[in-house]
Order: C-alpha cells, then structure tokens, then sequence
C-alpha cells in the first residue's frame, strides 16, 4: 500500500523549528483561495445592487441575497466536511471543491448578468468541499498538544489574510474600473484559484496519510462508487441552490431546516461518545459555536450593510490618499490582521510568561467588547456627515481597526479550539458546525443589514446614512451584552474544558 517516498504521519509530526514544512504548502493554496473567495464577497453587494451592469437589485433585496449566498457556502462546507470525514478525505474533496470553484467562477465572468446564478451555485458547492478540508489538514501536521499548534495556525491565518487583501483590492478594483468591469472581476478570482489548484497538486505528496480516503481499508471499487455517488449528489443539488438564491423565501426554510437537524446530530454525536469527559468538551465546543453565530451576524455587515454604506456614504478621502471606499471597506481589516497579528501573539506570550493571559472563554467575551467599541465607531460617523450625508472614510477605517481586534481574539483561536476540543473521529463535523455557524451568522448579517436599508430606492443619503447608523448603534449594545455575558460564564465553561486552555 505504501510506496517507499511516502512519508508517514510520525516523520511529518516530528518537525524541527517552529512549523513543518507542509504548512507553508497549505499556506499557500488557502491564500490564493481566500483570494478568490473576498474577491467575489467584496463585489457581490455591489455587483447585484449596480442598477447598470449589474443585477441591478434594491439596497435591501441585495443584502438578503448576500446573506442568502454567505450562508448556503457555509451551510454547505458543514456537508462537505462530513463527506470529506467519511468517505472522500480531505484530499479528493479539496480537489473536487477547486475543480467546481473555478468553473463557477469562468461562468460568471463569461455573462455576468444572464450567468450569475448558475456560477455562484457551483462556486458555493465548491467551496462547501474545499473549505473546511484545509484547516483539518493543519490540524492534523501536529501531536495532540503540540504547543506549536496555536502558532501554525496563527501563521495560517496570516495567509488567510494575505489572500483576502489582494482579492479584495483587485476584484473591487476591476469590477468597478469604466476600463474593466464585472466579468474581469470574476475572471481574476478564477485564474488564481486555478494557481492554487497546480500548487496543491504539485506538492501534495509531501502530506503523507494526511487526507487520504478513509475508506481505504474498502476494496477499490466499492470506494470508487462511493466517491462517485459523492460527486452525482453534489451534482444534482445545483438546481435545489440554484432555485433557493434566485428566491430568498427559500433560503429561510433551508435555514430553519438544516439548523435544528445539525443540532440533533451533533446531540446524537455527544451522546453515542462513551467518554465523560470528551463529552463534556464537545458541549464547551457548542458554546463557542453558538457566540460565534452572533460574532458574525455583526462582523460580516462588512460584505453587506457596509458595502452599500461605502459605496454611498463615504468619501474618496483616505488621510492624504484618494480611494474608492469599497477597497478600503474590503481590504482594511485583512491589512490590519496581517499588521497586528503578530503584535497581538507576542503580546499574549508576555503575558503568559506573567502567568495573566486570558484564557480562551475571556479572549471570546474580549472579541465582543472590541466589536461593541467597533460598531460605536461606525455609529459615530454619521457626526462627520456634510448635508448631503457624505462622512469620514478616516473614522469608518477607525472602526475597522477595533474590529479587526475582535477578530483577533476570537477567529483564530476558534479554528483552533475546535481541533483540541473534538475527538478525532469527529473533527470533520465540528470543523464544520464551526462553519455551520458562520452560515448563521451570514444569514443573519443579511437580514439586519436588510433591515437596516431604506425600502425606498430613491431615499436621499442622508435618510440612508441615518438608517445604517441607528442599525450599528443597536449592534453595538447587542455586542456589548453577549462579551459581558460570556466574561460572566467564563469559570462554568472552563470547567467544560478541563485540560484544554
């Protein structure tokens, strides 16, 4: 079974120095993923809501439509990672999620108007196969509680944000440029996923076992059916997706359906585990899962609600810069990730040394206080407005950068946490009921910002700037209640976790 070259689990776990070598691999093809995937969150808002080229949507149709859309590609990276845990593993299924991306992707730019729902169907079912695999796999490159984990997956996430502040600098700025447009947009976010694809393909034997099927103990053939079965079925879902983002009703009894069966199965999951105490992480895990939903329902207003406020309500002055605020509203906080990541990292090693960092529960209920302070900020621009209801691009980047603290204390320990509080038989399902969460969270970020719009086209900046900013000043107190709660459950939730910090 095993060719000589292999290398085994053990040689790639027992790593010198401070990542193995196989993170920079998968560094690299998440980036150029991340790329396309901001790329296309970054101009979806716009795109649909451009009455010219685009689908030429209302303010408040193409926020639910948004959210719809977000939502059906995390939904979906919670099927993927269970087909991908039982039956393609992490390898085939991140091939088969490119392969799909990037055909989605051409469609588009080939006719973005005629096309658009046919390709953003197939981008979805492609990235529901392709994202949740990669983070599992960098997961998997460390011993259970190798303390380089934390920081592989800080540096991972720095490619994240690498990825996602070129696509989003780049797809906004073809999309919106007179000299380019939409389908050059699009286009871009299918050459550089197609880069991402050669690259994982030409160094994918250096992961070993990592990702291989699980069913490999099957005879050949019954594995192939199985694997194929995989694929007719993703196949045949594109006109149930296709029908459910065309019609947003849709999408809300998809929601309310997949939810509650998530949940069931996730129960079932607890309760089938012998273990006590695996048991009781699995609940602690449920916790961060369900705060994380209301994490994103707010922080994701950035490829909603925030977009339509960017391209209407700010101006094009940035400090001594002129700038089309939708780059800036799709790029600042990827920058300031990349800036202040690190700085953060060190920050909490000082204090671990001073035995006073925070612990995980305190680090989550920290990311909400930051997004409370951050949605202040974006209610405080409506003081900067002239008459016309045009504000500071200076404070809504302000705002950005307190979020971007937020982010911080909560995202990248979260994809870690999952991983050390899972058995290992199930960090495919959680992986994805973390990403199931953030379906939510889309999801809803699609209904505030929608309700946050004006219902009528012709509504004047200001009654808009005046709709956008009432909406982030409720955000801002919501936040505030849900870190304080957690801050106050912090101790109970602890215990959850026993050993795990």
């Amino acid at each position: 079974m095993n060719n000589t070259n292999t290398l085994t689990l053990e040689e790639i776990q027992n790593f010198e120095g401070k990542y193995p070598k196989q993170l920079w691999y998968l560094f690299l093809v998440e980036m150029w993923e991340r790329f396309c995937f901001y790329g296309m969150r970054g101009v979806l808002t716009i795109f649909m809501a451009d009455q010219i080229l685009g689908l030429a949507l209302s303010d408040k149709d193409a926020n639910l439509k948004y959210g719809a859309i977000q939502a059906f590609v995390y939904a979906f990276t919670f099927i993927g990672g269970i087909f991908a845990d039982k039956i393609l593993g992490f390898k085939k299924s991140l091939l088969f999620g490119g392969t799909v991306m990037i055909l989605g992707n051409l469609i588009i730019a080939f006719s973005p108007q005629e096309m658009f729902y046919l390709g953003i169907t197939l981008s979805i079912i492609g990235t529901g196969f392709f994202k949740p695999n990669i983070s599992s796999m960098v997961g998997e490159l460390y011993k259970e509680g190798d303390s380089r984990r934390d920081a592989g997956f800080g540096l991972f996430y720095s490619g994240i944000n690498i990825g996602a502040l070129l696509g989003g600098a780049v797809c906004v700025y073809l999309g919106t440029s007179p000299d380019y447009g939409w389908s050059y947009a699009f286009l871009s976010a299918a050459i550089v996923m197609v880069i991402g694809l050669i690259t994982f393909i030409l160094t994918k034997k250096s992961l070993g076992p990592i990702g291989d099927s699980p069913l490999l103990n099957l005879e050949p053939q019954k594995r192939t059916m199985r694997e194929i079965a995989v694929y007719v079925g993703s196949l045949i879902s594109i006109p149930l997706i296709f029908i459910m983002i065309k019609n947003t009703d849709y999408t809300d009894y998809f929601m309310y359906t997949i939810g509650p069966l998530a949940i069931l199965f996730f129960l079932y999951e607890t309760f089938k585990e012998k273990d006590i105490k695996a048991q009781k992480k699995l609940i602690a895990a449920f916790v961060f899962i369900l705060f994380s939903v209301i994490f994103w329902a707010f922080f994701e207003q950035s490829g909603g609600s925030l977009a339509l406020f960017a391209k209407n309500n700010l101006s094009p002055n940035l400090l001594f810069f002129n700038i089309n605020p939708n780059i800036v509203n799709n790029t600042s906080n990827s920058l300031f990730v990349i800036i202040f990541s690190p700085i953060l990292g060190l920050i909490w090693l000082a204090m671990a040394k001073k035995k006073i960092e925070p612990n995980t529960v305190m680090k989550f209920g920290l990311g909400f206080l930051f997004l409370a302070a951050a949605f202040y900020v974006f209610y405080y621009t409506k003081f900067f407005a002239n008459v016309e209801g045009i504000t500071s691009l200076n404070i809504f980047t302000l705002a950005y950068l307190v979020i971007t603290f937020g982010e911080l204390c909560l995202s990248p320990i979260g994809l870690s946490i999952m991983t050390k509080l899972s058995p290992k038989r199930l960090s495919g399902m959680m992986m994805g009921m973390w990403f199931l969460a953030s379906a939510y969270g889309q999801y809803a970020a699609g209904l505030l910002g929608a309700g946050m719009s004006s219902p009528d086209e012709n509504a004047s900046l200001v009654t808009k700037l005046q709709g956008y900013t009432d909406g982030y000043y409720q955000l801002a107190i919501y936040a505030l209640i849900a870190g304080t709660l957690l801050i106050v459950v912090s101790p109970l939730i602890k215990k959850l976790m026993q050993e795990v910090k």
